[in-house]
């Protein structure tokens, strides 16, 4: 049996994360990936992005500080290959090349800035083929800090993917009038993707929906159905953001977000007409690993 260990870094939206693995390769056996450091720093890029259109000089220092930081817990843990994504803030800052080569400059770090489609297809290679019956009809949503990724799973198989402009952050900072139609979009695109499934099931990645697992006290692999996510979404939307931190025990840039991205899975489960959502606790990074680990970044 050999151990290795492989990163991810994953610059989101909302956060800034530092995945390490534990690789365990046995022969004759499939490898298993293991988590061994999970490290998020609340750097809100979409903050930036989503409003001014790029990223502040404040949070450009930061993103170089972080990645030193990253860059010295992986030489700890010693790492032997990595790889870092970014997604929708930096998609869309005027600046992204800029950061991208002072970052590069200064830490060494080399950040690759993925499009919806392919951060949809890292999400996907993780290891949903283990979570999924091969018999059953699936809506994947990962929801993250200014995009949400959608892919229809049926008989094991990848039917459609989508990537949508609509995030936890992007919500806070739009006008009603632009979320409206946003919302309109996805409805419209989960509506007649699903409408020739009779039974289907959503799975959730994402921060958030996995806050609200841990919240509800059920077991790893048992669904949250609608009815208790709905209730949990009302709870949520009647506490004060203060509440939520000094209640619930949220971290601050949790306690705004949880809101919107709870009522993205919510619409996706009613215009999918699923009435139970899988929480399996994977996401990009996870996804990096795999593709890293299996060449396929």
């Amino acid at each position: 049996m050999k151990i290795r260990k492989y990163a991810a870094i994953d610059i989101g939206s909302n956060a800034v994360r530092l995945l390490v693995a534990n690789v365990i390769e046995d022969k004759k056996k499939e490898p298993k990936f293991k988590k061994s450091s999970l490290v998020r720093v609340p750097i809100r890029l979409g903050a930036d992005a989503f409003v001014d259109g790029s990223i502040s000089d404040n949070n450009i220092d930061r993103m170089i500080d972080a990645m030193k930081a990253f860059k010295l817990l992986m030489k700890v843990h010693g790492v032997e290959k990595y790889k870092a994504c970014a997604t929708s803030a930096m998609r869309e800052a005027s600046n992204s090349e800029e950061i991208v080569e002072k970052i590069f400059r200064k830490t060494g770090v080399e950040i690759d800035v993925i499009n919806g489609a392919k951060e949809a297809a890292i999400i996907s290679s993780t290891d949903l083929k283990h979570l999924i019956n091969s018999d059953e009809t699936y809506l994947y949503v990962d929801v993250g800090g200014g995009s949400t990724e959608l892919t229809i799973f049926s008989e094991g198989k990848i039917i459609n993917s989508k990537s949508f402009k609509i995030g936890t952050v992007r919500l806070i900072n739009n006008s009603k009038e632009k979320n409206k139609k946003i919302f309109g979009k996805v409805e419209e695109w989960i509506t007649k993707n699903t409408a020739e499934y009779k039974r289907i099931s959503l799975i959730g990645s994402g921060g958030n929906i996995n806050k609200i697992f841990k919240m509800s006290g059920l077991d790893a692999g048992r669904p949250i159905s609608y009815i208790y996510l709905n209730a949990q979404f009302e709870y949520l939307k009647k506490m004060s953001y203060e509440d939520r931190i000094s209640e619930l025990s949220l971290n601050p840039d949790r306690a705004d977000v949880i809101v919107p991205a709870t009522k993205i899975y919510l619409s996706a489960m009613k215009w999918s007409g699923a009435r139970r959502i899988f929480v399996p606790k994977i996401g990009l990074s996870d996804g990096i690993v795999k593709s890293l680990y299996f060449n396929k970044l």
